[in-house]
C-alpha cells in the first residue's frame, strides 16, 4: 500500500514538468500506440495526463461523471512500460485507460452499483470482461458514476455520487444507465469506456453523448461479474469515440466463459480479426432496410430531419434504402417482455461474489434504505417479487423463451424476405431531455427490438439538435457483428459526426 502511494503522489507532481503534454482531444488507440512506438509518449505520461484531466474538470464543471479514479492506475502504467521496454511489442490494448462503469466487479477497487449500501465493497475478483481487457494491456483508470442499481435509462443520479450531467450541456441529461461512462469517454477523460445495456443503457447514453456503443449479440461476451438488473436481459459492452476502438474492445471481450452458459452460443462465432473487416467502402450494394414503425413514432421535427440526412447519407454511400415491409402484428410481439427478475438476480450475485460486501441481499438493502428517492418506490417493487414467472409470462433467454424467439424469428424473416443487411432508426426520437423535466425523456428505440430478441445493435453519432448529440442505430442478425461493424465503419468515417463538447476542449 505505501509503495502504491508513494508511486500515485510522484506521478502527480511530476505534471507540472511534462515538456510536451500528448494531445488527449479525441485520442485513439492507435494515436496513443503510435506515439509509444516513436517514444514521444509513455504510458505512464498518458495515464497521468488523464488523471489531471479528471480532476481538473469533473467535479469543478458539476459534470460529475467519475465515483473514483484507481489509486494504482499509474503504478499499472508504469508496469506496462516496463514489459514494452523489455519486450518492444504492444499488447492489442496496451495501456488503454479504461472508463468502467460502477457495476463491473474491478479487483481491489470499491464497485458500489451506484449504491451507499454498497460503499467499501472491495471484490477479490474481476468480473471476466474487466480480467480479459487486463490480460490486453488495458488499464482501470476510473469507476464511473451510473444510475442508482441500474434502475434508470433516463438519467444517471446515484446515492453514492449524486447526479451526472451531459458534457455538450450540462443542463441536459446523458441518458442512463452508463450515463457516467459516456460523459467521461466524451469529454475525453479516458480511452474507452464499459457500460452495460438491460434495454438502453449503453445506447442510450453513447446516443446523447455523441458515442459509438455496441449492445453485442447475447452470447458473444459474458456477464460474469456484472451485478445484474435483469440479467436475462444484460449485456456490458464498449461506449467509444471511434468504431475502431470500440472493435478492438469488443474483440477481445468476445468469447466463451464457463461462468455465464450463455456465451456456449458463441462457440464457432467469434471472429478472430473484426478491425480487418472495417472498410470504407462497405456500405457500396448494400441493403438498408427502414423500419418506419420506429423511426416515424413520435418524434422531434429536428431528429426527423437528422434521420433523413443520415439515409442520404447511407445512399451517397453506396447503399440501397429500403422500407421495410410492415411487420405483422408487430406491437404486439414487441411488448410485455420484461421480467422483474432483480431480486432474484441480485441476490444470487452477492451470494456467489460479494463475501466482502456490506449488503448480502436485497431485503437488506432495502431494511438499510440508503438508496436514491427516485428509485424508492422500484426498489420496494421489486422486493415485493416473490417469483416473476407466476406473472403469467415465461421468463427464460433469447434461446429457449417461445415468445421472444417469436419475436426475432419476425424480425430477422422481414430482414430475409427483402434481403437487408441492416435496419436502420434513430436511436432516441428527442435530444437529451432536460435535468428535473422528466417530461422531456421520451422517444427511446433502444429498448424495442434488441433486448428482447438478444439481436446487435450499435448507435453512433448522426448529428446534433442545437448543440446536442442525436445517435443512429444499426440492427443486425445474431452473431452478425462481423457484418454490422464495417457498415456502421463505413458512415462513422463517410460523415465524421463526432466531435467533443466544447466545454472539455482543452487540458
Amino acid at each position: 500500500m505505501f509503495k502504491t502511494i508513494i508511486s500515485v503522489l510522484l506521478g502527480l507532481a511530476s505534471l507540472c514538468v511534462l515538456a510536451k503534454p500528448f494531445d488527449l482531444i479525441e485520442a485513439t488507440l492507435e494515436s496513443v500506440h503510435k506515439e509509444i512506438i516513436a517514444g514521444t509518449l509513455s504510458c505512464e505520461d498518458l495515464v497521468r495526463q488523464y488523471i489531471y484531466r479528471i480532476q481538473k474538470f469533473d467535479q469543478s464543471s458539476g459534470l460529475n461523471s467519475i465515483i473514483l479514479i484507481n489509486p494504482e492506475a499509474l503504478l499499472r502504467a508504469r508496469e506496462l512500460d516496463l514489459a514494452y521496454a523489455k519486450s518492444g511489442k504492444l499488447a492489442s490494448l496496451h495501456c488503454a485507460s479504461m472508463i468502467v462503469k460502477d457495476n463491473y466487479l474491478t479487483k481491489g477497487l470499491q464497485t458500489s452499483i451506484g449504491s451507499k449500501a454498497m460503499a467499501g465493497f472491495i471484490p477479490d475478483t474481476d468480473a471476466w470482461q474487466v480480467k480479459k481487457l487486463k490480460e490486453a494491456g488495458a488499464i482501470v483508470l476510473a469507476k464511473s458514476n451510473m444510475a442508482e442499481w441500474a434502475f434508470s435509462p433516463r438519467v444517471t443520479i446515484s446515492s453514492i455520487a449524486g447526479e451526472t450531467r451531459n458534457p455538450y450541456n450540462l443542463h441536459h441529461s446523458p441518458a442512463g444507465s452508463s450515463g457516467g461512462t459516456a460523459a467521461a469517454v466524451a469529454s475525453n477523460f479516458g480511452l474507452i469506456g464499459l457500460g452495460t445495456d438491460t434495454g438502453n443503457s449503453i445506447r442510450g447514453p453513447s446516443s446523447h453523448n455523441a458515442l459509438v456503443g455496441i449492445r453485442s449479440t447475447m452470447g458473444l461476451t459474458s456477464r460474469s461479474g456484472i451485478a445484474p438488473l435483469y440479467f436475462r436481459n444484460d449485456v456490458g459492452g464498449p461506449m467509444a469515440r471511434t468504431v475502431t476502438d470500440a472493435t478492438r474492445v469488443l474483440q477481445v471481450i468476445s468469447g466463451v466463459d464457463s461462468n455465464d452458459p450463455i456465451t456456449q452460443t458463441a462457440l464457432g462465432k467469434v471472429n478472430s480479426d473484426l478491425l480487418s473487416l472495417l472498410n470504407v467502402n462497405a456500405l457500396k450494394d448494400v441493403r438498408v432496410g427502414v423500419m418506419r414503425e420506429l423511426s416515424e413514432r413520435e418524434s422531434d421535427p429536428q431528429i426527423a430531419k437528422l434521420f433523413e440526412a443520415a439515409l442520404k447519407d447511407l445512399e451517397r454511400l453506396g447503399a440501397s434504402i429500403v422500407d421495410v415491409d410492415p411487420i405483422l402484428n408487430f406491437s404486439e410481439l414487441s411488448s410485455n417482455h420484461w421480467c422483474r427478475m432483480f431480486r432474484e438476480d441480485l441476490n444470487q450475485f452477492l451470494k456467489k461474489y460479494g463475501s466482502n460486501a456490506p449488503m448480502k441481499n436485497l431485503n437488506e438493502i432495502v431494511r438499510e434504505g440508503t438508496y436514491s428517492d427516485y428509485i424508492a418506490e422500484d426498489i420496494k417493487a421489486m422486493l415485493a417479487v416473490e417469483d416473476p414467472r407466476s406473472e403469467t409470462r415465461s421468463c427464460g433467454d433469447i434461446y429457449s423463451d417461445k415468445r421472444r424467439v417469436k419475436f426475432r424469428d419476425a424480425i430477422v424473416s422481414a430482414m430475409d424476405s427483402q434481403s437487408l443487411a441492416v435496419i436502420v432508426y434513430p436511436s432516441w426520437l428527442f435530444p437529451p431531455g432536460r435535468i428535473g423535466h422528466p417530461e422531456d425523456y421520451k422517444g427511446d428505440n433502444n429498448q424495442v427490438i434488441a433486448p428482447h430478441t438478444g439481436l446487435p445493435a450499435i448507435t453512433l453519432p448522426m448529428g446534433y439538435v442545437g448543440g446536442l448529440p442525436a445517435g443512429l442505430q444499426f440492427l443486425g442478425r445474431l452473431f452478425s457483428e462481423p457484418q454490422i461493424l464495417p457498415l456502421a465503419y463505413a458512415y462513422e468515417q463517410g460523415t465524421q459526426h463526432r466531435k467533443p463538447p466544447a466545454l472539455f476542449d482543452r487540458l
